[in-house]
């Protein structure tokens, strides 16, 4: 296919004022997105309708901007561009419409209650909801933490292509923020994995001594996982047990409803 720009004498106003190479990239991205496993050059070349040459130009330069991650001969989304949609999420309406489930949530349990999503290899928060108790971890919309010792980063990553939640993890500073963080990493796959299947996560203490959590991620039309929603408490209020059955019940609730968002969209 001849990607030549036409003459902007002969083009109508509307065509003319597009940009073709920035079309061809981010169609290159709608590609990779639908391809989660990855893809070689030949596959994208003939995807996208490219030249071998061009579909090399395009994949390196997302390469170069850290939106793309090359493993061997295959190219693959990176987590960079959750970055792109935490902005937008940020902004959005998702939240503005979250916030009154979210509240009924920190409202009936009188603990504080936050959304987040994934950026890199953090957690960001986009939305939160304070309690009545008082956190010592001072936590706020834009707040950004580990995911690997999060309940939110953990439902997060379950939530990713086994390769993506590889490569992220690879590129995380795993270390002991407590006596309890795990660090062991095949440990630390199993509990996500255990997330993965359970559809929750709780994380004991490994943040902050002192600090429990809890979290259910949000999926979006596709089933997807977007974002996630927590509810945190300090350990002498709650232990995990009370927190599994009496937090997740309601959080799950919460889920749901800002998910149904996600339908009528």
């Amino acid at each position: 296919m001849n990607w030549d720009a036409k003459s902007t004498e002969t083009a109508p106003p509307a065509e003319r004022d597009r940009v073709g190479s920035l079309e061809r990239g981010l169609a290159v991205v709608e590609i990779l997105a639908a391809h989660p496993d990855g893809m070689t050059l030949s596959e994208m070349a003939e995807a996208a309708g490219l030249t071998r040459a061009g579909a090399r130009r395009f994949l390196l330069t997302l390469v170069a901007t850290g939106y793309a991650a090359q493993t061997g001969r295959r190219f693959s989304l990176s987590p960079k561009l959750i970055s792109v949609a935490r902005s937008w999420l940020a902004g959005s309406s998702l939240w503005t419409f979250a916030e009154p489930f979210m509240r009924e949530v920190a409202a009936a349990l009188n603990e504080s209650c936050s959304a987040a999503v994934l950026s890199g290899t953090d957690v960001v928060y986009v939305a939160r909801i304070p309690g009545r108790h008082i956190l010592s971890v001072s936590l706020q919309v834009g707040t950004r933490l580990p995911a690997y010792c999060t309940s939110m980063g953990r439902v997060l990553l379950a939530g990713l292509a086994p390769e993506e939640r590889t490569a992220l993890l690879s590129a995380s500073d795993i270390r002991a923020l407590t006596p309890k963080t795990i660090t062991d990493r095949s440990l630390l796959a199993k509990a996500i994995g255990e997330a993965g299947e359970s559809g929750y996560a709780i994380v004991d203490e490994e943040l902050e001594l002192g600090l429990r959590s809890i979290a259910v991620p949000l999926h979006d039309r596709s089933g997807a996982v977007v974002a996630a929603i927590n509810v945190s408490t300090q350990s002498a209020r709650m232990d995990v047990e009370e927190m599994r059955r009496d937090i997740l019940p309601p959080l799950k609730r919460a889920a749901l409803r800002i998910e149904d968002y996600f339908v009528v969209q």
